[in-house]
């Protein structure tokens, strides 16, 4: 018997598809970062924030970046808020507390 040729167009059908995808990729996670740029500036400041998002751009850099951050956390840190005091709760808020008279 001969073998069935569809099995082999099949298999190179689905590789030009696969070749296609990992191509389309590199794409699609800077169109992500671009459309939250506007979000990561505000949480990180203009300078700060700006790096992460070129950082997230560059294709290459941007895959070591994201994978760094999985283990060790956010390389450029959140600004502070302005008044620490007004960002924190006092550490009896919400309890229910009796004062003597």
């Amino acid at each position: 018997m001969t073998p069935k040729p569809k099995k082999g167009i099949v298999k190179r059908g689905a590789w030009e598809i696969t070749k296609k995808l990992l191509k389309a990729i590199p794409v699609i996670g800077p169109v992500f970062t671009v459309g939250f740029a506007g979000r990561d500036i505000q949480k990180k400041g203009l300078g700060p924030g700006a790096l992460h998002v070129a950082l997230d751009v560059t294709p290459v850099v941007g895959t070591a970046k994201n994978v760094l951050e999985l283990f060790t956390g956010d390389i450029i840190p959140d600004k502070r808020p302005q008044n620490a005091n007004e960002a924190t709760p006092p550490p009896n808020a919400g309890e229910n507390t009796i004062l003597p008279s």
